[in-house]
């Protein structure tokens, strides 16, 4: 019952036509799948990937007209994306300033090369040297060379103003290894305490900053949802009996059509999913389409026209 890495981050977007230029466009990625959020139809839920849609490379957006994020702690403050090698970060350095984007410099944190930038929106992300470590799948269509494509997530980093409950959760309920610690960037005295799951590496890392000295953040446009992390799918309903007799407070079972989930917060008010790795993006399209054609779960299908009609173009 090891959780085995990130599965997917979903974020709020006030403009999806901008959102889906930024991500497919300017960051290379794939849109696999165009669908709607289940509780609210009336809001897009896109999701961007690498070449087949892998589990692990899936960032998504909600469409929300939601006012722009408050930054603070009890929050998802930073998106690892991880590329292979000095020469791609160079790479999208040089992309960044040729597209406008607001990006730092190539830095050395956590034992690894670094490149921090921002969305249009301010969504705050780092551009990570995996140093290659496992299968990478690129577009063939993306506009990026495919050795420099983002390969996936990881690592993610939260804030929060005291370690203790969300190391017990994270070490106790999640199986989780805190292997070590670096200075937080920008925040003098605070320190980020590194996770690992499963095999560990960038993709299967979750850094916690402890900034008690932070407002708390207000949702918005800009910011992060949700992290999900990722377990085989034979595994699942153990999670669910396990959160269960744990006594954590959960949403039980939820499934997604895509994958199956479940919803928790731990101590800082976070919001945490389990995820499943399949059935996958190809469940309901081809994976030569994905993300051609307004995609809706089964239980949704009837509802289609309506649902259509309340949705802006993209």
């Amino acid at each position: 019952m090891d959780l085995t890495g990130i599965h997917h981050l979903t974020a709020v977007t006030a403009d999806a036509p901008r959102n889906r230029d930024f991500y497919t466009r300017v960051l290379g990625l794939r849109l696999v799948k165009k669908t709607v959020n289940q509780d609210d139809t009336s809001a897009y839920h896109l999701f961007y990937a690498d070449g087949k849609a892998s589990p692990g490379s899936d960032l998504t957006f909600f469409d929300f007209a939601a006012s722009p994020e408050r930054r603070g702690t009890r929050s998802i403050s930073r998106t690892g994306l991880r590329v292979a090698g000095a020469d791609a970060l160079a790479y999208w350095a040089k992309r960044f300033d040729e597209e406008g984007v607001t990006h730092g410099g190539i830095v050395q944190r956590d034992g690894r090369a670094a490149l921090d930038f921002e969305d249009f929106e301010g969504q705050r992300f780092t551009l990570v040297d995996d140093g290659g470590q496992g299968e990478a799948h690129p577009w063939e269509r993306s506009p990026v060379p495919a050795e420099h494509q983002i390969r996936g997530l990881g690592p993610i980093t939260i804030s929060v103003p005291s370690l203790e409950g969300t190391d017990l959760v994270l070490t106790r309920v999640m199986g989780m290894r805190s292997v070590r610690d670096y200075p937080t960037p920008g925040n003098e005295g605070s320190t980020t305490q590194v996770y690992e799951m499963g095999a560990g590496g960038a993709a299967a890392e979750l850094h916690v900053a402890v900034e008690p000295g932070l407002p708390v953040a207000m949702p918005g446009a800009g910011g992060v949802h949700h992290v999900a992390f990722r377990i085989p799918d034979a595994d699942y309903d153990a999670w669910a009996r396990r959160l269960q007799e744990i006594g954590v407070r959960s949403s039980g079972p939820v499934d997604r059509f895509y994958f199956r989930s479940l919803y928790f917060r731990e101590p800082a008010g976070i919001l945490f999913e389990i995820a499943t790795d399949g059935p996958g993006f190809t469940a309901d399209e081809p994976l030569e389409t994905l993300g051609e054609s307004l995609a809706l779960p089964p239980f949704l299908e009837p509802r289609r026209a309506a649902i259509e009609a309340g949705l802006k173009p993209l």
